[in-house]
């Protein structure tokens, strides 16, 4: 029974440590959870001395060892857990007057991981602290994109006000991730950016139009419903690269040094690679009084390797952006389609 309470309690004292982790950072919450762990370490030792004595216990009735054996034995769990209680307890003391101490050092500060885990190794709470040294010169950083904006089509010998497709309802977005690296060791001028992004480039007809592939081309037909949506969309993956240039303010300390970027303006121009994974089209109509969706997913002959240029125009964490295929939509088409799309990208540290 004992036994429970102890591990109902430890669950208890895990929850409300996770619920004060979720509400506190910094140091000082690091210093505070290493104090309230130490309750816990004198539970746990105590509860693993009590099943020790029960082992001994057992092995006492079944006659396997004498009296004075059992006594010994007993003596020797008991000294074993005073001395893990009194060494577990100063290593987080020590680490507690370590964090007091440093209170200010960037390296303690940012490089220091306190890791806690629950019911880890055996135990009811098991706590590491790994200390990282800092990298002096880091040059290459990594961040999470995502792009969203308008999308079209260019075709020679058209203005976007003539296009067949709705320019404020057809839409792009783009989600990926993206490494950034200086390339001189004493200049931040220069950076490129590479990475990988899932890009969705949509399209809507417009004059009640719908995709059709006719076996040897891909057309815009007028359906024979009245179309509430009218919506076509390519799904590739593709490999950006581009290379920035834009100022940055170099941040010297003793141990470290960075080139910072940031409330700075950025240019980005480069392009991109990769290949189709998918295009469907999306139609709604009523028919007989019932509301009919369509989903038809389908090749529709378009080009499988995707490939183009793009931009960006950024300052703090947003940009202008603009991407342009330089592959056409379909394949054997005669009048070829290229798609174009323009709106904000999210990275620019």
């Amino acid at each position: 029974m004992r036994t429970i309470t102890y591990c109902i309690a430890g669950v208890l004292w895990a929850l409300a440590l996770s619920f004060g982790i979720a509400q506190e950072t910094g140091q000082s919450n690091d210093i505070k959870i290493l104090k309230e762990a130490k309750e816990s370490i004198v539970i746990e030792e105590k509860e693993a001395l009590k099943k020790e004595v029960e082992r001994i216990n057992k092995r006492l009735d079944s006659q396997s060892i004498t009296l004075e054996e059992a006594e010994a034995l007993k003596q020797a769990a008991a000294e074993k857990r005073a001395l893990n209680i009194e060494n577990r307890l100063a290593i987080i003391d020590n680490k507690v007057a370590l964090l007091e101490r440093n209170a200010n050092d960037s390296l303690v500060d940012k490089n220091d991981k306190l890791t806690i885990s629950f019911f880890g190794k055996g135990n009811i709470l098991d706590i590491t602290y790994e200390d990282h040294e800092i990298k002096y010169d880091r040059r290459t950083y990594s961040d999470f994109v995502l792009a969203v904006g308008f999308n079209n089509v260019i075709v020679d010998g058209q203005s976007l006000n003539d296009s067949d497709f709705k320019v404020g309802g057809s839409r792009f977005a783009e989600i990926g991730w993206a490494w950034k690296t200086r390339v001189f060791e004493e200049s931040n001028w220069l950076r490129v950016k590479y990475g990988f992004s899932f890009q969705f480039n949509g399209l809507k007809p417009t004059d009640n139009r719908y995709f059709v592939d006719t076996g040897e081309q891909t057309v815009l037909m007028e359906h024979l419903q009245d179309l509430d949506k009218s919506k076509f969309r390519m799904d590739n993956l593709v490999f950006p690269v581009h290379f920035e240039f834009g100022p940055s303010k170099k941040i010297e300390k003793e141990e470290y040094f960075r080139y910072s970027t940031k409330n700075q303006i950025k240019v980005g121009i480069g392009g991109y690679a990769g290949f189709k994974l998918s295009s469907r089209q999306k139609l709604k109509y009523s028919m007989e009084g019932e509301d009919v969706k369509e989903k038809l997913k389908a090749d529709y002959n378009t080009n499988n390797f995707i490939y183009g240029l793009s931009a960006y125009l950024g300052w703090r964490e947003a940009a202008l952006y603009i991407k342009y295929d330089l592959n056409p939509i379909f394949k054997d088409n005669p009048v070829e389609m290229r798609n174009i799309s323009l709106g904000l990208r999210f990275d620019m540290d």
